[in-house]
């Protein structure tokens, strides 16, 4: 009884460090998941607890468990708009982009480690897919808000890549056990059954259960208990019929989100608690099962195939994966290198210990490394490489806080907690006053609060710095609201150096730009419209949406950038749901000065 208790405050024990050392994160600057990882390290044999932790076995269970559990987590908060604009390009990413990035890695391992090609090709295969709890952590909860199209593409890409890596490793596993027994045919089967299976039953039991749920009344802990286990027995049964059962996970959890019902009203919040709770136990776990002095060893492997994955293989895979759907160079820049590594290399890593390959230690111990340095490097320059490649847009300001309130099956009411900032527009005035001036029908004041404390709202009530007032909502008012309670000048600086200074409506024409007639003469479209006379006049008649869109030939995004000439150039601002512009800025890059 004794040894159960102390395993249950030991466990207890090391997931409150984890927890309480995410305070430590923001501060130093140190991705969340590389501190849980320290905190098992600092368990495990040869750290200040010296527990000794070998079970391959179940750190392979609990990784499987857990890994699933993100997944979920990460498709409940995955919008359909997200694939709109990339799912074609994360698709290529999860497929061609991970065969392209082991087989280019595969050789500089092979040429790196002086062994056989098989295992080479394996280590690469380990560490060759981007990590979904990284890139849902990192990207999420960062603090950077980066273009749709580029976060879409790196979240969808996550989501879907485990399948075929998780094949790479098994098959070479059983290349190199037993390389007389494979065959290229069989591969590429087991590969169509991986993916077949995965996506028709993640879109199958994604769709029942979506319908599922507002027939089903429960407490409202309940619902995400009822999510979570549906989840994990769509997971393990797609692994049963030879699927793959991490997508299917991830699609499940699409279908759920993006079908909102009163039945998932507090879904979000208690999924999220699971999500970290898997994440927190996970590379404690892996943290654990390594053995610090070992991976020190290997770790001039480790960092010659960091750099080489991440200098060369990936960038090269991403290349030829997104190119063709019309990315801006820049937009490869930044996917290249947020090709983030996290638990799912080493939890494969873990599957050659089991099957008993030659050199599965090193192997794991090598994949250690470089998913230690991929946190370091990668994830910690997150914000810096957003700006250098400038696919990082402004932040639209979000509310403090929001709670949806379902009034019925179908309907609901959203709250949003605004804070009132120095310097906003909000200050000196009624918080009615400001509801009436955008939607009346659609905003209500729910509360005010001032010193900690409920003011009861009267016609004298005025809005002082520190105040912070929630609204109840229909629509899509948040961002306005935003605005107003925010620091216009330091925002409105932001917004014009970003957008520029004017703003167009997408149906604006060309000709209506306000250029002066010597600037007008002066661009390198009027020069192109001059060449081919027989165009111009249908071309100026274009308005700004047309020409953004033939410009781009892609799906516009906010953030997207098409230059008039090299002074002037239009930046989107606004897109809805179904793709279509609403607002576009006119920035002019630098002052014309007169000759």
């Amino acid at each position: 009884m004794d040894t159960l208790n102390i395993l249950y405050l030991v466990g207890a024990l090391l997931i409150f460090a984890s927890i309480m050392a995410s305070t430590l994160s923001a501060r130093l600057g140190v991705p969340l998941l590389l501190l849980f990882l320290v905190v098992g390290m600092l368990a495990g044999e040869e750290g200040l607890l010296g527990i000794e932790f070998s079970q391959y076995a179940l750190a392979n269970f609990v990784g499987q468990a857990a890994l699933a559990c993100i997944l979920l987590d990460g498709g409940l908060r995955t919008s359909f708009k997200s694939f709109r604009v990339g799912l074609k390009p994360a698709v290529t990413l999860a497929t061609w982009g991970v065969l392209a990035t082991v087989l280019v890695l595969g050789v500089f391992v092979t040429w790196l480690l002086d062994v056989d090609w098989r295992i080479g090709l394996l280590m690469a295969a380990i560490v060759g897919s981007t990590d979904a709890a990284a890139v849902f952590s990192l990207l999420r909860n960062g603090g950077v808000k980066l273009n749709d199209r580029v976060q879409a593409t790196l979240e969808l890409e996550s989501g879907a890549n485990d399948p075929l890596a998780i094949l790479l490793v098994t098959g070479l596993i059983a290349l190199n056990v037993d390389p007389a027994g494979q065959t290229l045919f069989g591969f590429l089967g087991l590969l169509l059954q991986q993916l077949g299976f995965g996506l028709g039953m993640g879109l199958l039991f994604g769709y029942l259960l979506a319908r599922l749920l507002p027939k089903v009344h429960l407490a409202e802990g309940m619902y995400a208990i009822l999510i979570l286990s549906a989840g994990l027995s769509v997971f393990a049964a797609t692994n049963l019929i030879g699927g793959s059962g991490f997508l299917a996970a991830y699609l499940t959890g699409v279908l759920i989100g993006n079908y909102k019902v009163r039945a998932t009203e507090h879904v979000m919040r208690v999924m999220d608690s699971f999500a970290w709770l898997s994440q927190a136990v996970l590379f404690v776990v892996l943290g654990l099962l390594v053995t610090p002095s070992n991976v020190i060893d290997v770790w001039p492997y480790s960092v010659a195939i960091t750099a080489f994955m991440i200098l060369i293989a990936r960038p090269l895979a991403v290349y030829s994966s997104v190119k063709p759907f019309r990315f801006k160079d820049r937009e490869v820049g930044f996917i290249s290198w947020v090709g983030l590594r996290g638990a799912v290399p080493i939890t494969l890593a873990i599957l050659p210990v089991m099957a008993g390959v030659d050199g599965a230690f090193m192997l794991f111990d090598v994949a250690f490394g470089v998913v230690v340095l991929s946190l370091v490097l990668q994830g910690t320059t997150i914000p810096f490489m957003a700006n250098l490649f400038k696919v990082r847009i402004p932040n639209n300001k979000d509310p403090e806080a929001e709670h949806e309130v379902w009034v019925s099956d179908k309907a609901s009411i959203t709250l949003y907690e605004f804070e009132v900032k120095p310097g906003a527009f909000a200050i000196g005035r009624h918080p009615k006053g400001i509801s009436m001036r955008i939607s009346p029908d659609e905003i209500s004041i729910f509360a005010l609060i001032r010193n900690q404390k409920i003011v009861i709202v009267d016609e004298e009530t005025k809005l002082k710095c520190g105040d912070r007032v929630w609204y109840a909502m229909r629509g899509n008012h948040a961002a306005q609201i935003a605005r107003i309670f925010n620091d216009i000048t330091i925002d409105r600086k932001t917004i014009d150096d970003f957008y520029g200074d004017w703003l167009l409506s997408p149906s604006a024409k060309l000709e209506d730009l306000p250029f002066s007639k010597d600037v007008m003469s002066s661009t390198s479209l009027t020069a192109k419209l001059r060449s081919k006379p027989d165009n111009a006049p249908s071309l100026w008649q274009k308005t700004v949406a047309e020409y953004v869109k033939a410009s781009l030939e892609t799906a516009p995004v906010s953030g997207d950038t098409v230059a008039i000439n090299n002074e002037w150039s239009l930046v989107v601002k606004e897109v809805d749901d179904k793709g279509k512009l609403r607002s576009v800025g006119l920035k002019r890059d630098k002052l014309i000065t007169s000759v």
